[in-house]
């Protein structure tokens, strides 16, 4: 591999441009949060049977997405694939971002963000949600350790350990985030070991489809060259990890089919659940699973950028779907309080919960969104981030020469 050059994204009226954009949408969330906290979350289609809403969506996809996108430089310095080692910096600002977006989503969710300091000082280790503290401000210092090794000539014969200890960590990672629905015994749709490899699976299809629209964008916006071949054995990869994610939910489904207690909540999802069932079948399986990978294995859209950027904004559309039908129908569907007996009371017993989420919900969502990215564009402004070339000459000068990609 030709030696790598790495420099700071150029400034101009493009980034300001873009910048200001990314800015103006966390200043939306910023808002939105105060408006939720002032009049409190009666202004939400939140209520206190659905007590995760639109926000709880966005934070945990971002969190899950955080996961993933460091796989790219797992692929480098644990697995040894040296064409990804040029793409290590970049994949570790974008796990950073995004994690400190979807905390943020989390945060300011929470109505009194100041009790997060309790949530910091007094532990219930009992609880999955204490453990997943631990887990996130690790995985940052990990992450940052991680990027320093790489960056600091002196400190580079250190990279491959350091790269081992963020891919474990971050598997626990993405491993709590599932258990916290898995462990979730109350909850017929959640209540399944499987949910801990279905949310490695969706970490790393969420986390490559994110960082593959975020490298196709940047390169192209700056003009700096954007190899086919490292394109097309990216897109590839997402085309496994789609599939991964689809396997998991079939298992995931199935065995819930085949439990009598589970087979309520399994006719809801799939078969009567309304906007649950819609975006269940529709969006997540065909558009977030199926479609994206016919995109990266026929010939006809696998070399093509509109092909890869398609597929990505594909799997990133359905993995939000499917987040939704996890962490919102799984709410929706009446709790069982005593199986195999008839609940009748004043209160709604046995009837689904009715949810729309407002545009603050929204709008919250989409500013820890805007954050992240504003995040990783202001680090790649200010340090050296990004490889002035991934050509694949540059990465890979043995390989066989790629037919072009259409733009």
């Amino acid at each position: 591999m030709a030696r790598v050059v790495y420099r700071e994204i150029e400034g101009g009226a493009g980034f300001a441009g873009l910048l200001a954009i990314l800015v103006a949408f966390t200043l939306t969330g910023i808002a939105s949060a105060w408006y939720m906290e002032h009049y409190g979350h009666i202004v939400t289609g939140m209520n206190n049977r659905i007590v995760w809403g639109m926000p709880h969506v966005f934070a945990v996809f971002l969190i899950v997405t955080a996961s993933g996108v460091l796989n790219v430089a797992s692929l480098g310095s644990v697995f040894g694939r040296t064409p990804y080692k040029p793409m290590a910096r970049l994949s570790g600002l974008l796990a950073i971002a995004f994690l400190v977006g979807g905390l943020a989503v989390l945060v300011l969710d929470l109505g009194r963000p100041d009790r997060l300091i309790v949530a910091m000082t007094k532990y219930n280790l009992k609880s999955i949600f204490a453990w997943n503290i631990f887990l996130y401000i690790g995985f940052l210092v990990v992450v940052a350790a991680y990027l320093f090794v790489q960056m600091e000539r002196r400190m580079n014969r250190f990279a491959p350990s350091v790269g081992w200890f963020a891919f474990i960590w971050r598997l626990v990672l993405t491993t709590g985030t599932g258990s916290i629905f898995g462990w979730l015994v109350a909850r017929q749709a959640y209540d399944a070991a499987v949910m801990a490899p279905l949310f490695i699976a969706m970490s790393l299809s969420f986390g490559l489809a994110a960082f593959l629209l975020v490298t196709m964008t940047v390169y192209g916006l700056t003009g700096r060259p954007l190899g086919v071949h490292i394109l097309n054995r990216l897109a590839r990869l997402l085309g496994i990890f789609a599939a991964a994610v689809l396997y998991f939910t079939a298992l995931q489904h199935l065995t819930n089919l085949y439990a009598a207690e589970h087979a309520g909540v399994e006719r809801f999802i799939l078969l009567e659940g309304g906007i649950y069932t819609a975006l269940f079948w529709i969006v997540q399986v065909v558009l977030g699973g199926v479609v994206p990978i016919a995109l990266v294995y026929i010939p006809a859209t696998a070399r093509t950028w509109t092909g890869i950027a398609a597929a990505s904004a594909l799997v990133i559309a359905g993995g939000l779907a499917q987040i939704y039908v996890i962490i919102v129908g799984g709410q929706a569907y009446p709790l069982i309080l005593f199986p195999g007996m008839e609940v009748q009371s004043s209160y709604q017993d046995g009837v689904v919960a009715a949810y729309m989420p407002s545009l603050a919900e929204i709008g919250l969502g989409v500013g820890g969104v805007a954050f992240a990215l504003a995040i990783a564009a202001v680090g790649m402004k200010v340090l050296r981030f990004l490889p002035d070339s991934l050509s694949d000459d540059a990465l890979d000068p043995h390989r066989q020469p790629a037919r072009a990609v259409n733009t």
